[in-house]
């Protein structure tokens, strides 16, 4: 297997047959974690993550309600994990996950919109006035486990 756009040999599998292969094997050296790991700066955006025209930054948000307090549990390619103390009925939850998503990344209300994604526990928040970059950055700091 290549890497897409670049041509360059990545990994192998021990047979065509994708029914039969159960294991991929990288070649040593291919891939490195290292530079995301000593400069977040040069680690790629999430795709949760991405920059909107007009300067706008949308997040992907799985909301877990009713924890012992507001926190950031992960943040992965598909979404970022946001718990919130208050019950997600009659928007309570999107209440205290605004508020705690202005402080984290160090916004005004004015400045964010929570738009219902995909089911109930899955939100898009767009923010004004950060790069999608700087949005990674300030999440990443603040994830707790």
């Amino acid at each position: 297997m290549t890497c897409m756009g670049c041509e360059l040999f990545v990994c192998y599998r021990s047979e065509e047959d994708l029914e039969i292969a159960s294991f991929i094997y990288v070649v040593d050296g291919a891939l490195s974690s290292v530079a995301a790991e000593t400069n977040p700066q040069d680690a790629p955006l999430p795709p949760c993550i991405s920059q909107l025209e007009g300067g706008l930054v949308q997040v992907a948000i799985e909301v877990e309600d009713r924890a012992q307090r507001s926190a950031i549990t992960r943040v992965n390619a598909d979404d970022v994990r946001v718990s919130v103390a208050a019950p997600a009925a009659r928007g309570e939850a999107n209440n205290e996950l605004l508020e705690f998503m202005g402080k984290v990344l160090g916004l005004r209300l004015s400045q964010m919109t929570l738009q219902r994604g995909w089911n109930n526990k899955s939100k898009l928040l767009v923010v004004e006035d950060l790069s999608a970059r700087q949005v990674y950055e300030k999440l990443l700091e603040a994830v707790q486990p």
